[in-house]
């Protein structure tokens, strides 16, 4: 079966952007720390590069390697849409959860105006041989908390003190193990961890 995998950065207070969806102060470093973060990260996870992204990051010919569909809320799909790109993941299937965006208006993405948990079911039944990426947010990714199987966090040294928290949702205790972790030289951790 298919995992779901919430893939993410965030600050050392647990925050994935800032309160008005700023993300712009994680902190990547000098110029050699950054790129070789960068490289880093594509290398591991070249599937969550946006396709407009890919070319530059020499990612152009890459076949996707863990991921093959993209679920993401409107507050994360927001962002591209207002830079004019419908489709920021063409490379991968995407759903954004959203009761106001129109279907009909938003072709290049499958809009699920509706429960997400039953989707992620349904697509965790897929027999395709990647496993699917949770994109965020913050709420979308509360909801779906009980379906997630897997974080891999990159964790930036930095506090925000305020903002957007990687899980907006119940309380409820949910233990994952750490699977592999990789420290970069800007001070970003990025780890794996999978539901006990």
């Amino acid at each position: 079966m298919r995992k779901l995998s919430y893939y993410v950065g965030l600050s050392l207070d647990g925050r994935i952007a800032g309160p008005g969806g700023e993300y712009d102060f994680y902190p990547f470093g000098d110029a050699g720390q950054a790129a070789a973060y960068l490289s880093g990260t594509n290398a591991l996870y070249p599937d969550t590069v946006p396709t407009a992204l890919r070319a530059g990051a020499g990612l152009t010919d890459v076949p996707n390697r863990r991921y093959d569909t993209v679920l993401m809320g409107l507050g994360t799909y927001r962002p591209a849409l207002d830079a004019g790109i419908a489709s920021p993941y063409a490379h991968l299937r995407q759903y954004v959860v959203s009761s106001s965006l129109d279907p009909a208006a938003h072709p290049d993405v499958t809009v699920v105006p509706g429960e997400p948990l039953a989707l992620v079911r349904e697509l965790k039944k897929e027999d395709t041989g990647f496993d699917i990426w949770l994109c965020g947010g913050g709420r979308l990714a509360g909801q779906l908390l009980p379906e997630i199987d897997e974080l891999v966090i990159k964790s930036y040294p930095v506090v925000a003190g305020a903002g957007i928290p990687a899980f907006d949702g119940e309380f409820d205790p949910t233990l994952f193990e750490a699977a592999e972790r990789t420290a970069f030289t800007n001070g970003v951790t990025l780890t794996r961890f999978i539901r006990r």
